[in-house]
């Protein structure tokens, strides 16, 4: 089955439609198995290998700098040779790389593996979301992208209880060879279900040079967040942003860019862009912080911590398809803007979790705000972004609004433990990772509000602009 065109006319309802979503789920969950997998791991990883916090922050990092360096390749890749085909590639080798990870005998070799890990996702995870936008007819795709919202939850809610489980009793090398079997399954949906589709309007050659600028620009700011104070971070500092400067001038300049920054000239395009880019960096900071303090802090094991940020999976799953309909029924402005003021509330809830708290009066309540204020707008934002872009472009705008969400959570892993005040083996420390943690929720909860006002601010609901067409469907 191939579609050459932008859009095609698959019903949810169906069985083709079911299929195409599990699809797009099984690919996207393996991604979000490993971020709310890894973050339970770090401590054991630290332990076992003997690795420091700047290592196990490169661990973390390693995933998400290749990930975020390369998805808009990913995005174009696809668009141009075929979504679905660059979708199984990237599956392939994620699972190829995932295994590394799962024999790595040192930090080093961890972290090479995981950047390997996250080239594969690069190629994936745009693809699950550009199969459904070029394969769903357009009144299906709001309602589709929040089944997949939801679903897509089922591999958080999983993978603590399954990752917990298998760190506290095998190893936590399981968890990376546990991808291996997923992604078979994931290949043999994707090829049996999944129609083709690319853009029909792509031209001839790849623009090489803008994925490697892009790469060095994220690459160079990252690696000088995490190593700030040492010469080589200026220099990499300065690498970063000379890279990101020659990135937009190669973007603006060339015939074929993989980036068209035509694509920014649409206000609600860019104002989602910047809401995710503050949404996604709190909370990969709260991933990696609460964890970090409900193992450290609170003496919780691995499966305890895993078990304890189960609030937020239980609301996406049960919430996050709702939270989709609702938006395309009232437009994206209130989710948009009352869900990350909601998870801001959370966020600042959170500063009570100390080393004397009490789950269920001082961990359950903010988790599970947050996670409402998260299930209200995730679809809404992920419709929104590619509902205002063309549909030929369903592919490189997944992987903008992919790219933004990695750096985020990124560029705040890297940098807030410095400006926290966590440096060295800290982490390990329970006096000084609660003062840190403190300060990294507060952090976070300001990141989160102003997102919830930028939405407020500058998006409109298209119905109101008199364009009742280019709501989400």
């Amino acid at each position: 089955m191939t579609t050459t065109g932008s859009t095609s006319s698959v019903e949810l309802s169906t069985q083709q439609g079911r299929m195409i979503v599990l699809a797009a789920v099984l690919g996207s969950g393996l991604a979000m198995l490993d971020g709310s997998v890894v973050n339970i791991a770090l401590r054991t990883i630290g332990t076992e290998l003997d690795a420091s916090l700047a290592e196990l922050v490169w661990i973390n990092n390693g995933y998400l700098l290749t990930l975020a360096s390369f998805i808009l390749l990913g995005g174009s890749l696809g668009d141009r040779f075929g979504r679905r085909r660059i979708f199984v590639i990237g599956t392939i080798w994620f699972a190829s790389a995932s295994l590394l990870c799962g024999i790595a005998p040192n930090p080093e070799t961890l972290i090479a593996a995981r950047l390997l890990q996250g080239a594969g996702s690069a190629l994936l995870t745009p693809g699950s979301l550009a199969m459904i936008q070029g394969a769903f007819r357009p009144e299906d795709r709001g309602q589709a992208i929040g089944t997949w919202s939801g679903l897509g939850s089922i591999f958080f809610a999983v993978g603590p209880f399954i990752g917990g489980a298998l760190i506290d009793y095998a190893s936590w090398r399981l968890i990376f060879l546990v991808n291996v079997p997923l992604a078979a399954a994931t290949i043999l949906v994707a090829r049996r279900w999944v129609p083709e589709t690319r853009n029909p309007d792509t031209t001839p050659g790849l623009d090489t040079l803008g994925a490697v600028f892009g790469a060095l620009a994220l690459g160079g700011t990252t690696y000088a967040l995490i190593e700030w104070g040492s010469t080589a971070a200026w220099w990499s500092a300065a690498v970063g942003v000379a890279a990101a400067v020659a990135f937009l001038l190669r973007e603006a300049r060339t015939r074929h860019p993989m980036l068209p920054l035509t694509l920014f000239g649409d206000r609600i395009f860019s104002a989602a862009n910047l809401m995710t880019l503050l949404v996604y960096a709190a909370l990969g900071a709260i991933s990696f912080f609460l964890v970090l303090q409900l193992q450290t802090g609170l003496g919780y094991s691995a499966l305890r911590a895993g078990v304890g940020t189960l609030p937020i999976t239980i609301c996406m799953l049960f919430l996050a398809g709702k939270g989709g309909k609702l938006g395309s029924r009232i437009g994206p402005r209130i989710p948009m803007s009352v869900g990350p003021m909601m998870m801001a509330l959370g966020a600042l809830w959170l500063t009570v979790v100390s080393r004397d708290a009490s789950y269920w009066t001082h961990v359950l309540p903010p988790l599970t705000l947050f996670g409402l204020g998260l299930a209200l707008m995730v679809a809404t934002l992920t419709a929104t972004v590619l509902a205002a872009a063309p549909d030929r472009h369903a592919g490189i705008a997944s992987g903008v609004n992919n790219a933004v969400a990695r750096a985020g959570s990124l560029l705040a892993v890297a940098a807030l433990p410095l400006a926290v005040g966590l440096t060295g083996e800290e982490y390990a420390d329970p006096v000084a990772l609660d003062a840190g943690f403190d300060k990294a929720m507060l952090v976070c909860a300001v990141m989160l509000a102003a997102g919830g006002l930028f939405s407020w601010l500058l998006i409109r609901n298209p119905r109101l602009l008199g364009d009742p067409e280019s709501l989400p469907a």
